[in-house]
């Protein structure tokens, strides 16, 4: 059964921070509500940019709460990279997606994690402990907590930046300087709401990138996220022309970027690109209860090593499971 309720305005204030504010609900949450003609102000129904006067009446309809979905186990394979009773570091494949949402409600890494039995707490509904995420098609090493406890302080350790978060990419074309930080606010691109973008009014986003080796027409790079927004990685490597190969929404056609003699055998490179080659390679933190040291690594995935190779040229790479750490992209990271 829906609840409708009043609330009095203290204060002059946009209506949709109001409303986010007053029911615990986000700000697209919020917005939502609105447009559904649920949110009343002095007996008219509102808009999301009026501006609310001190003392105005501010009537909210919630529709009916649909019970929570239950969690099917889904039987796939996974490989766990750590695991204790506090939680657990997970080797992600690509095309797994990781929590259950529309058009997902099941064989999820979530799923996967319910059928071997794995404890999981914390997190928002639906999504337990799920800690951070990665995009569906981007592989490797994703944190999962076993305990509220967990989950909280993982969370806050993230936010703090006590996580550090590597990732390796193969990038079209070669980066003009080494390190280079790229700092430019992400949101949900106007014109396609399924893309990302750079946009003045997006949520601050920082990516660290370092050249690890130049490889023809491509360059492996070491990529480390101090903030964690949507698509983050694609959409900061795309905004200065060097996207992810193989990226079908950020790079669709990114050999074509690549002149001179390089393009055809970039054409050719592309090819061997299942998808985004985007891996998540490393983690170090401080375990969240004992405080221990744990330095995570995996290696390059065998689905991308076609392309890797091919990429090294003459002669190619000799050891797929070595190759990042043949690079020197592991450093003496943690």
């Amino acid at each position: 059964m829906a609840v409708t309720f009043c609330v009095t305005v203290p204060l002059t204030e946009r209506l949709d921070r109001f409303l986010a504010d007053q029911v615990g609900v986000s700000r697209t949450q919020s917005a939502r509500l609105i447009a559904a003609g649920r949110v009343v102000v002095e007996g008219q129904v509102a808009r999301a940019s009026r501006l609310l006067a001190r003392g105005e009446v501010v009537a909210v309809t919630l529709p009916e709460r649909e019970p929570p979905r239950q969690l099917v186990p889904s039987d796939i394979a996974l490989t766990v990279v750590f695991e204790d009773e506090y939680l657990a570091v997970i080797d992600k494949p690509a095309g797994l997606v990781v929590h259950p949402a529309p058009g997902h409600w099941d064989g999820t890494l979530v799923n996967a994690l319910v059928a071997r039995g794995t404890t999981l707490a914390g997190g928002a509904e639906g999504r337990p402990g799920i800690v951070h995420r990665l995009d569906r098609e981007t592989s490797g090493l994703i944190i999962v907590a076993k305990t509220d406890l967990a989950h909280r302080r993982l969370g806050a350790m993230i936010a703090a930046r006590r996580v550090a978060r590597v990732y390796a990419a193969l990038v079209w074309g070669h980066l003009d300087r080494s390190p280079l930080q790229i700092e430019a606010p992400i949101g949900r691109d106007l014109r396609d709401r399924k893309r990302m973008a750079i946009l003045p009014q997006g949520r601050r986003a920082r990516t660290d990138a370092i050249v690890v080796a130049r490889l023809g027409s491509m360059d492996l790079l070491r990529l480390e996220l101090h903030t964690g927004r949507t698509h983050q990685i694609r959409v900061h490597l795309e905004s200065i022309g060097h996207p992810v190969v193989g990226d079908p929404v950020y790079a669709a056609g990114g050999w074509k970027r690549i002149g001179g003699q390089g393009r055809l055998q970039a054409r050719q490179l592309e090819a061997l690109a299942p998808r985004q080659a985007l891996h998540a390679a490393l983690l170090a933190f401080r375990h969240p209860i004992s405080g221990t040291p744990l330095r995570l690594a995996s290696p390059w995935p065998a689905d991308l090593w076609p392309l890797l190779d091919a990429a090294a040229g003459q002669g190619g790479l000799a050891d797929r499971e070595g190759a990042l750490a043949a690079m020197g992209f592991f450093g003496d990271e943690g």
